[in-house]
C-alpha cells in the first residue's frame, strides 16, 4: 500500500474500480459463496476511507478488525463465521472471476481434505506474463505459483490458518519456523528434490489436518495487486490488452 500511496492497497484503482469492489463483486456474483466477512483493514483506515463502508453496505459482507498478520486474520474471520466450508482470499484479488472461483470450491470440495488451496501453473503464468515478477514453488515435478484461494472445508481444517499463525510469530526467528516445518523438508525443498505430493503429505503432518491442493489453468489468478506494475498488469489484463 505504501508503494501504491494508500492507507490500504485494497483501495487501488483497478480499471476504474478499486480492488476491494471487484473482489466483493466477484464473490457476491459466485454461486458457491453466500456473504462473508472482510477481515481488515483497520478501523482507522475504514473511518478515513468511506468507499469500504459503500461497497459493504450493499453487499452481504461484513467487516471485523484485523489481527496480528495474515493468518491469525483468516482463523479470526472463520471463527466469525462459524460454519465449513469457507473460502479465503486476498481484497487485492482484483481479477478474481466468478467462474474461477466457483470451479475452486466445487474442486475443492469433491477433494477429501481439510484445507485446499489453489496452485497455478507457472509455465503457463510465465507465457501469459512474461515481464511479470511472481514467486514461484519450484518442486522436483512441477513450478507453481500461488493464487491467494484457500477452501476451510472443516472444523478440523482451522489448525491449517492456526499453523502459519505460528510460523507468522517466528518469522525473525527462522530456525524455530524450520523446527516447526521440519529441517528435512526445507533441505530437500532447496535441493530439489520434492515433488508437491510429498509436500502436501509433510503439511499435512505438520498442521494435524488433511492437506490438499486445486491446479488452476488461469494464469490471471497468480496476479494480485499490491504494487504499481501488478496495477499496470491487471489493468492491461481487464481491459483485453493481455489474455490470460
Amino acid at each position: 500500500s505504501r508503494e501504491l500511496g494508500l492507507a490500504a492497497s485494497v483501495l487501488v484503482d483497478v480499471a476504474g474500480k478499486s480492488s476491494l469492489e471487484r473482489v466483493i463483486t466477484t464473490l457476491e456474483a459466485s454461486e458457491q459463496v453466500s456473504g462473508g466477512v472482510l477481515v481488515g483493514p483497520d478501523e482507522s483506515v475504514c473511518r478515513s476511507a468511506p468507499e469500504i463502508g459503500r461497497i459493504l453496505g450493499g453487499s452481504a459482507f461484513d467487516w471485523m478488525a484485523p489481527e496480528t498478520g495474515p493468518s491469525a486474520s483468516a482463523l479470526a474471520g472463520i471463527s466469525r463465521l462459524n460454519h465449513f466450508p469457507v473460502l479465503l482470499t486476498a481484497a487485492d484479488h482484483a481479477l478474481l472471476t466468478a467462474d474461477i472461483v466457483d470451479d475452486f470450491c466445487r474442486r475443492a470440495s469433491a477433494l477429501d481434505a481439510d484445507v485446499v488451496f489453489g496452485l497455478a501453473p507457472y509455465g503457463l503464468v510465465r507465457e501469459a506474463f512474461p515481464d511479470s515478477r511472481r514467486t514461484v514453488l519450484r518442486f522436483s515435478d512441477a513450478a507453481y505459483c500461488g493464487t491467494n484461494l484457500f477452501a476451510i472445508l472443516t472444523d478440523r481444517g482451522k489448525s491449517g490458518p492456526a499453523f502459519w499463525s505460528r510460523l507468522e510469530a517466528d518469522r525473525k526467528r527462522p530456525w524455530r519456523m524450520a523446527r516447526k516445518i521440519g529441517p528435512g523438508l526445507i533441505l530437500r525443498y532447496f535441493l530439489g528434490r520434492l515433488t508437491l505430493d510429498s509436500v502436501l503429505d509433510s503439511l499435512s503432518r505438520a498442521m494435524g489436518c488433511r492437506v490438499a491442493c486445486v491446479i488452476i489453468d488461469k494464469p490471471r489468478v497468480a496476479v494480485d495487486v499490491d504494487s504499481v506494475a501488478d496495477r499496470d498488469l491487471a489493468e492491461k489484463i481487464l481491459r483485453g490488452e493481455m489474455t490470460g
